[in-house]
């Protein structure tokens, strides 16, 4: 018998299905000549009319690996950051989902060990192998993410009765009803159409003459849809319903969360962090997708260049101290301190968590949800905290004094306390701590590290341009990281893969400030914040500007981007 021993047992599995007869089960067993496994699956699907789908489900049987219809999968984007597309294309796999540590891949070999190895180090998860047809995977790859996964809206635009930017009246009693169909279904598919697209955020603005969508998308707001503005009351009011707001107060802004999965049939389990606003033009309102599907990604993967990642990983082994994130909203320091507790999670310590909003929830670790309203606040928080015996705690945000304090405090007595702050650069941080009266030498005995951060977009692998700079933008290079020579710029055209921007995903670029006894002794002599940042780059610290610039020589972003993201070092 010419067949190996897993084309007898994909025979067998195909004769148990009756998708094989007896006699062609014969004939196959009979072949003289031995069939790799192309020209096995040649065989099958061309002369005995097996199709592609049947012919997984067999194999799968002989491989013991559960079959799996890539063509269905709604691709996600979180999952696509914990293994990106380039690899995939690479190695012709398909993240499928990501749940707790492990990460379910589909793959057209299960037995292709070096890849399963290299997906387990690069997601620093447990792989779980399914079985899909490579030229579904193939195809699937191939195909442009942004059209599949883009909502077409003309259908709810009839259904109002109006079309795009088109003034005309249409029906009133509906229009005016936040529980009409057309407004129920338009609501629905902004969001959905939104989180297909990778946004972060949705902006929902009312101007003079429209009401004007927007989603940002990589850091960068892109406008997707014009309404009449007789839309905008129905709308707002239909989202204020989803977020258990008060459709009656239009005069104050409201916050609220929007628990997605429950006005939709759809397998998108996200929650939505709700903000309205009374503007010139009424109410407006914007929405941050909170993907609850989205696990944390490991710290390497994050941006940290080499020296960084080590210095950062030796800070959050330590027993007690503060360890302070800070940037503008939006920059990822949510996601890095959950990376971080992810890393240095295990039974033997126990971790609280005081967030306004809970983004993810951590397998191990004790998260407690904000309430303003009934005085659940960080402060109150963390003081009940103290008393609950924890060995770290993170903290959303040190908003004012009384939260400054505690940490600081719970960070003197024995703690790890991990939190964020609104800092431009690593070394202000000193100085704001200062002005919520924070003593000195209180700062320079509890704080440990601080990390300045920001995301920065990615040039388009597929359509970037190599080039040499001169000029200005030479000069820039060679002062800030003493080098110079090829990069990579955006293509101003883009290409179907990067949604024709030029740009595709973001990584973060970090300014890590770790305290030393040069440092100890500058923030207690009161020094300036220049000083300070003299003091910490001595110590090896590279600044954003410069964090920036090793990016661009690695190819991963362009110079314009690195200057639009933080400015030159003065």
């Amino acid at each position: 018998m010419a067949l190996g021993r897993l084309q007898a047992a994909i025979v067998d599995n195909l004769s148990d299905l009756s998708y094989l007869d007896g006699s062609q089960v014969e004939e196959l067993r009979s072949f003289d000549t031995e069939l790799n496994g192309n020209a096995f699956d040649r065989v099958l699907l061309g002369d005995y009319h097996i199709s592609l789908h049947q012919l997984n489900i067999a194999k799968s049987k002989a491989y013991g690996v559960a079959p799996f219809n890539v063509k269905r999968l709604a691709i996600n984007k979180g999952t696509w950051e914990v293994l990106d597309q380039e690899f995939c294309e690479k190695n012709g796999v398909i993240p499928v989902s990501v749940v707790s540590h492990f990460i379910t891949v589909a793959f057209s070999n299960p037995f292709e060990l070096t890849i399963s190895t290299k997906i387990a180090e690069r997601s620093g998860k447990q792989v779980i192998p399914l079985l899909s047809p490579e030229r579904d995977i193939k195809e699937v790859l191939r195909q442009d993410t942004s059209n599949v996964e883009a909502t077409q809206f003309d259908d709810v635009v009839e259904a109002v009765g109006m079309e795009f930017g088109d003034g005309e009246d249409g029906d009133e009693v509906d229009l005016d009803d936040e529980e009409s169909a057309p407004i129920i279904l338009l609501a629905n598919r902004i969001v959905e159409d939104a989180y297909g697209l990778g946004a972060s955020d949705i902006h929902i603005e009312p101007q003079e003459m429209e009401l004007v969508v927007r989603y940002r998308i990589d850091g960068v707001c892109q406008e997707k849809l014009k309404l009449p503005p007789k839309v905008a009351g129905s709308l707002i009011a239909r989202l204020k319903i989803m977020a258990n707001l008060d459709i009656a107060e239009r005069r104050l802004p409201q916050d609220g969360r929007i628990i997605f999965k429950q006005f939709t049939r759809k397998n998108i389990d996200i929650d939505l962090r709700v903000s309205s606003a009374p503007l010139n033009h009424g109410e407006g309102m914007v929405m941050r997708i909170l993907d609850k599907q989205k696990s944390t990604m490991p710290l390497p993967a994050l941006g940290f260049s080499e020296g960084n990642l080590v210095r950062y990983r030796k800070v959050i082994t330590n027993p007690y101290g503060m360890i302070l994130h800070c940037g503008p909203t939006g920059s990822g320091k949510s996601m890095t301190l959950y990376s971080a507790l992810n890393e240095i999670s295990n039974p033997g310590i126990v971790i609280r968590t005081a967030e306004d909003p809970i983004e993810y929830t951590l397998k191990g670790i004790n998260q407690m949800q904000m309430n303003r309203r009934i005085g659940l606040t960080f402060a109150s928080a963390l003081r009940a905290y103290l008393r609950q015996d924890p060995d770290i705690i993170l903290v959303g945000e040190i908003r004012d004094t009384e939260t400054a304090n505690i940490a600081v405090e719970a960070a003197l007595t024995g703690h790890l306390l991990i939190s964020t702050l609104h800092t431009n650069d690593a070394p202000g941080t000193i100085a704001r701590l200062t002005d919520m009266s924070i003593e000195p030498f209180m700062i320079s005995s509890s704080l440990l590290c601080v990390c300045a951060q920001r995301l920065m977009r990615r040039v388009c692998k597929t359509c970037r341009i190599q080039y040499e700079p001169e000029g200005r933008e030479k000069e820039i290079l060679e002062s800030g990281i003493g080098w110079s020579g090829t990069v990579f710029k955006s293509n101003a055209k883009g290409c179907p893969r990067c949604n024709n921007t030029g740009y595709r995903g973001r990584i973060g670029i970090h300014e890590l400030m770790v305290t030393d006894d040069a440092l100890v002794e500058g923030i207690n002599k009161g020094k300036e914040t220049l000083e300070l940042k003299k003091l910490a780059m001595k110590g090896g610290m590279k600044t954003l500007h410069q964090d920036s610039l090793l990016k661009v020589k690695d190819g991963i972003s362009s110079i314009a981007e690195a200057l639009s993201t933080v400015p030159v070092d003065m």
